[in-house]
């Protein structure tokens, strides 16, 4: 029995038929007749191993014989070229193919993964699409980051009319080919011709072009952090992804740190860390995130929101629990939006006491008490001889 799509999502097109093509006839064969091709995510060909198809659900073997490498050198020679992060693609489709090497650099394993164009993947945080704000999606991969992307450039640009720019590095987000999909709308595409250079598209989109709307996919580096952040300060929308279940995960990654303001240590003054009840050295945010809003994609159809990035980021670094807002859609495209705290991770940063603890601040030395404290306490007289030490003295010569 094939899945049905949910009412508010209405696929386009897979172009699996293409995908087909490019694979020996056994394995063909195998996912045409297959029950849960509309699932089908990628193919996995490894040499000397079972070809294998993973689905949303379940994972299952297409056929008992072993792939041999005149099967590799099938497929390699109907894809196109291989760059050089080992990913290549099937012309005026979304279809990626990702390649292992050995260390002779002879490929040894194929990895077909399945593009979809999908309408209504966004319907959870349209509102926010269309706010103008910049917007960062986080998730494990194969939740459907790309395929929001894709949306996410169809809407602005065709229906909100704005100049929209995508830096598809991997050609991932348009497909392969020097004409864009048309899942993208009237968006432009650039591409990149090595994966290193991809934050010098990034400036050069900006300055060239004249965009609205910049969409980058996998921001992973450094250099790419802090084009997206010279990008915002200009004025520009981002709609960006980083691999990351949660924004926590970016608040201890060095490397993408500055997409959500940056970390520095600060040591507080006296005063201040008495008003706080923390510890004299303690973690900051240095700036302002570069993206305002973050979502956590967690399922296909349960995201959670975080609408003020900046607040979020200094909740946690204070290691006060946040309360996320979870947004779900059902089949009938109906939006729920929920708090609710035991939803939000267990974040691993230092916890600060509701009452001050001074140990872990300062020692600080007993307050002195009494006379000699208040200053009242009057000093004797030298050449006043006291009645009890004339009596000592007598008791010292009776003796």
């Amino acid at each position: 029995m094939e899945a049905k799509l949910p009412t508010h999502r209405m696929e386009i097109t897979d172009d699996l038929d293409k995908l087909l093509q490019i694979l020996p006839s056994t394995i063909q064969d195998a996912i045409a007749e297959h029950p849960l091709k509309k699932e089908l995510i990628e193919i996995v060909l490894d040499l000397g191993r079972k070809p294998e198809a993973r689905f949303v659900n379940k994972t299952a073997y297409l056929s008992e014989n072993l792939i041999t490498r005149d099967d590799l050198e099938y497929s390699i020679a109907r894809v196109g070229h291989f760059s050089s992060d080992n990913r290549a693609g099937i012309e005026s489709t979304l279809h990626r193919i990702s390649a292992i090497r050995n260390r002779q650099e002879k490929i040894i394993g194929l990895t077909c993964r399945i593009g979809r164009a999908v309408f209504g993947t966004i319907l959870m945080i349209r509102e926010l699409v269309e706010s103008g704000q910049s917007i960062l999606l986080l998730g494990r991969p194969g939740v459907g980051k790309t395929t929001a992307l894709r949306e996410i450039a169809r809407v602005l640009a065709d229906e909100l009319e704005k100049r929209v720019v995508i830096i598809d590095t991997s050609n991932e987000i348009a497909g392969d080919g020097d004409v864009p999909h048309p899942a993208i709308g009237r968006a432009r595409r650039m591409q990149v011709a090595r994966p290193e250079l991809q934050h010098q598209v990034m400036i050069e989109a900006v300055e060239n072009h004249m965009p609205e709307v910049i969409i980058i996919d996998e921001i992973g580096t450094e250099l790419e952090a802090l084009a997206a952040r010279t990008i915002a300060e200009r004025g520009v929308q981002l709609v960006g992804t980083a691999h990351g279940n949660h924004l926590e995960n970016l608040i201890k990654n060095p490397t993408l740190s500055d997409l959500i303001g940056g970390i520095q240590s600060v040591t507080l003054g006296d005063d201040e860390a008495r008003r706080r009840g923390s510890q004299k050295t303690v973690l900051e945010r240095k700036a302002p995130p570069t993206f305002q809003v973050a979502v956590e994609m967690w399922e296909r159809q349960k995201w959670v929101v975080h609408e003020e990035v900046a607040q979020t980021v200094d909740q946690i670094l204070r290691g006060k629990q946040t309360i996320p807002q979870l947004r779900q859609v059902n089949d009938a495209g109906e939006v729920s939006i929920t708090r609710d705290p035991t939803l939000a991770p267990m974040n691993e940063m230092p916890k600060t006491a509701d009452v001050p603890n001074w140990q872990t601040m300062m020692e600080v030395p007993p307050k002195p008490t009494g006379l000699r404290a208040s200053g009242k306490m009057i000093p004797l007289n030298p050449n006043v001889v006291s009645s009890s030490a004339v009596e000592f003295d007598q008791m010292l010569d009776n003796s």
